[in-house]
């Protein structure tokens, strides 16, 4: 199903648009406490931008840049350390997500739930990431 652009255009165009599309994913991820965003909107993002590659380069050079096991890997790894990173403050006395109790030494207060937050918001990235793009894979004829 996957089959390589033979259009020109798409190709310099999609080459052109991609690191472009996985900065702002980036930029999301990392900001979201300015604006709206955050690890589930830049994951998306960020998926996108391996969708649209996989859409224009075809089946086999697509993999080869970002194969479906890395993908698995981000999906399992992100979700598991969400979870992990909201039991820890169970485990220091405080609530699920509770990121006053996140056990990090020389931390407290602000700072400390600042902190957290961006821990929590890149796991879910990676998370959300890597399970939109094996959807996609299994969607469009299962990966590798």
């Amino acid at each position: 199903m996957l089959q390589r652009s033979d259009s020109i255009i798409v190709n310099v165009v999609c080459s052109i648009m991609i690191p472009f599309i996985q900065i702002f994913g980036i930029y999301v991820v990392f900001f979201a406490h300015y604006g709206a965003g955050g690890g589930f909107q830049g994951g998306v993002i960020l998926a996108v931008s391996i969708i649209l590659q996989r859409l224009y380069l075809g089946r086999e050079d697509s993999y080869q840049k970002f194969p479906s096991r890395t993908a698995l890997t981000l999906a399992a790894g992100g979700m598991l350390a969400y979870v992990l990173a909201g039991l820890v403050p169970v485990l220091s006395g405080g609530a699920f997500l509770d990121y006053a109790y996140f056990p990090i030494p020389g931390l407290s207060g602000a700072t400390l739930r600042y902190i957290s937050v961006y821990v929590v918001e890149v796991f879910i990235a990676a998370g959300v990431f890597g399970t939109l793009v094996l959807m996609f894979d299994v969607i469009a004829g299962g990966g590798e």
